[in-house]
């Protein structure tokens, strides 16, 4: 039997593994894909973060079979092809990794196009709004608007725009309106962070979407939107591509939030007691704030009028387009309420790491 590499070890696992399994060694193995290979070590699937996230969408359970989501018309080459035409199929198709296998079919390596290439410097524009009151807040954000609020020692606005850039990420608008001149005035036009911001600037509350009229120029591809009031985890570009892949015109990022009920809930048919279910919990999907938007998805954004983004994306829908969901599994927290931002400073170090600073408030 052919032995797998070892560097390869933490990316397999066999198909009696659970997506709860494929997550975490997609997480640990940090080349976003988990290889399901038999006993024998040949290749038999792929998991790729998409899959998994199409797979819940679909009511998937965690705890279920790999066998689930697993992706067995994988794109492969040859021991004897070798990296060169692996790295000739990833810049083709736009793949990020690829399996090399021996004659019979054994995982030899795999080939990543970031290790080939780098990250790569991304063309995708990511829009942050940044104009919210933060009245929820005050006093902190009666002198500071919320975006520059400090967590690990860094405003808010700047963790999210390290975050993006360590992603490849490096194009940037920033919409204002509360305080905004000390929003410019600390990034700037963005090259001491390895970034190109510009600017635009609400003279009137225009919301996450109304704003998107007041750009210079349409975007030519699909951009990124986020509000600045979060911190989050997942992969940028992932998102991206799950865009891409579901050939929407909007994908809204969301959050699973379960709510108890405090009382035994009750089940009636007619005036018959069925069922009596003590403190149920339910499971919803909720708006999380981070979207991706094709160009078209500004047909639907009028010119100096208000419009917040659940109405572009109703729009959309109503219209016939398509509009996806990126349900998110990493880390995201709301910095809305004064106990989130005690929390995110609380949990920072130990879901990004310690940096360096000062706060400002």
């Amino acid at each position: 039997m052919t032995e797998v590499p070892a560097k390869l070890k933490p990316l397999i696992l066999s198909d009696t593994a659970t997506i709860r399994d494929a997550m975490e060694t997609i997480d640990r193995g940090a080349r976003q894909i988990a290889l399901v290979s038999d006993a024998e070590g040949r290749l038999r699937a792929t998991i790729t973060d998409g899959d998994i996230r199409r797979g819940l969408l679909r009511g998937i359970d965690l705890d279920a079979p790999v066998t689930e989501v697993m992706h067995t018309g994988f794109t492969a080459v040859t021991e004897a092809e070798g990296h060169k035409a692996a790295l000739e199929l990833m810049q083709a198709r736009g793949l990020h990794q690829v399996p090399i296998l021996d004659s019979e079919g054994h995982l030899i390596d795999l080939a990543l196009q970031e290790e080939a290439l780098g990250i790569p410097r991304r063309s995708t524009r990511v829009i942050l709004m940044a104009g919210g009151l933060g009245t929820r807040l005050r006093p902190l954000t009666e002198t500071v608007p919320k975006p520059m609020l400090c967590i690990g020692g860094k405003p808010i606005l700047e963790l999210i725009l390290r975050n993006f850039t360590d992603q490849g990420f490096h194009e940037f608008t920033i919409s204002l309106n509360y305080r905004g001149e000390m929003i410019r005035d600390y990034f700037g036009n963005g090259s001491r962070f390895n970034a190109r911001i510009d600017y635009v600037e609400e003279t009137k509350r225009m919301g996450t979407a109304g704003a998107l009229s007041l750009l210079s120029e349409r975007p030519s591809e699909p951009f990124i939107v986020m509000n600045s009031d979060l911190l989050t985890a997942i992969p940028f570009d992932a998102l991206v591509r799950f865009h891409q892949e579901t050939g929407a015109t909007g994908t809204m990022c969301a959050r699973d939030f379960q709510m108890q009920v405090p009382y035994g809930v009750i089940e009636v048919e007619d005036t018959a007691l069925r069922r009596i279910v003590e403190k149920p919990t339910y499971s919803h999907f909720v708006n999380a704030g981070i979207y991706v938007l094709s160009p078209d998805a500004l047909d639907y954004v009028e010119i100096d009028v208000f419009l917040d983004m659940p109405t572009l994306f109703e729009r959309m829908i109503a219209n016939g387009d398509t509009a996806s969901v990126f349900p998110i599994q990493e880390y995201w927290m709301d910095i809305g309420r004064m106990e989130d931002l005690h929390r995110a400073r609380d949990e920072f170090d130990d879901v990004f790491g310690p940096v360096s600073g000062k706060d400002l408030d």
